[in-house]
């Protein structure tokens, strides 16, 4: 369990890195109550993401906003990762209905990543009781596995209900990073891998978490930049290291795409490829921030300029995996969608 998936540990940085300073914790949308703890996904409460509502990931940074044209052409179900990290409470999932952790989540996690996804798409990004972080690391194994089994479920009953009641025929894009990659690669192989609804799969952009070749049965691994219905994943690291010790301790073979040339091959793609980070600040674009090259099980990106770089001294840049290369993942899924119409 700790080697496979201890590099969540790192969003305990994300917070200090892209959340806003601002507390809106106290804000009416999340003074909630679960009467029985549970979420309840016919409330948009529970919903960190939802069309119906506005939320963070609405936002466009201001330099895309020109260009930016809201569609419906598809929907995006994104996983977020893990936010909570507080040391201080020992429960090993959230609750449900805490302010100041869903407030965290959204202007975290929803602002800076979901929002990438927000191009002729639908958002919803389902709360859920997510494990703590510690779950990575404890040697209670029993008590892990439990956390996580009731974080899935949670994302499996928002999954359910937005087929039922909001997808209405919608091509889908699932998107997740971290710990909601776990739950993201459950969700595919249960729900899409070899059945109808695998026809409606644009595409999954399962980040942060190691996908091992042959995963599914019938979703295949996205080759380029001009397939649909297919998978990609990748998890980066500072350039010329080899991986924290759970990396080279694995011995399978990871699905590793390249978000400047999406391959899978070793091609180097230059930092000119890059068509903007979205780091520090959402609404400042940086541009040819940062370089990357499949190595191996893990994805090799140098390290970028930029103020406040000191937050990315690990070599692991968890943290990083859709910031560092936001402007592209945005325009990828945009070309996606183009694509699976024109194939229908």
């Amino acid at each position: 369990m700790k080697l496979v998936i201890c590099t969540s540990a790192f969003l305990v940085l994300l917070t200090a890195a892209s959340c806003s300073k601002k507390n809106h914790s106290q804000q009416p949308a999340y003074q909630f109550k679960s009467e029985t703890g549970s979420p309840n996904y016919n409330d948009l409460h529970y919903w960190a993401a939802h069309p119906y509502k506005w939320d963070p990931s609405d936002s466009v940074p201001k330099p895309l906003r020109k260009n930016y044209y809201k569609d419906s052409v598809a929907d995006v179900f994104f996983i977020h990762p893990t936010t909570f990290t507080d040391k201080k409470n020992s429960q090993p999932n959230a609750p449900i209905d805490d302010a100041k952790l869903n407030s965290k989540t959204d202007y975290s996690a929803i602002l800076y990543q979901a929002s990438a996804f927000n191009g002729e798409c639908r958002v919803f990004a389902p709360r859920y009781r997510q494990a703590h972080y510690s779950n990575y690391f404890t040697k209670d194994t029993a008590r892990a596995i439990m956390a996580f089994e009731l974080a899935y479920q949670d994302v499996k009953t928002a999954f359910e209900v937005y087929l039922k009641q909001y997808n209405g025929g919608r091509p889908i894009v699932i998107a997740s990073h971290s710990q909601g990659t776990n739950h993201a690669k459950r969700l595919l192989k249960e729900f899409f891998d070899g059945t109808n609804l695998q026809n409606k799969l644009i595409a999954a952009y399962l980040i942060g978490m190691p996908l091992t070749e042959n995963y599914f049965v019938k979703i295949p691994v996205c080759k380029d930049s001009l397939t649909t219905g297919c998978v990609m994943s990748w998890r980066t690291f500072n350039k010329g290291y080899e991986g924290s010790d759970f990396v080279r301790q694995e011995t399978f073979k990871a699905t590793v795409t390249n978000p400047l040339n999406w391959t899978t091959t070793e091609t180097y793609a230059g930092k000119a490829a890059n068509k903007g980070a979205v780091l520090q600040k959402f609404n400042k674009i940086k541009s040819n921030a940062t370089d990357a090259q499949v190595h191996q099980n893990i994805l090799w990106s140098s390290k970028p300029k930029f103020f406040g770089n000191f937050l990315l001294r690990k070599q692991n840049y968890h943290i990083a995996d859709i910031n560092l290369f936001y402007v592209n993942i945005r325009e990828n899924l945009q070309q996606r969608i183009s694509l699976y119409w024109k194939q229908q």
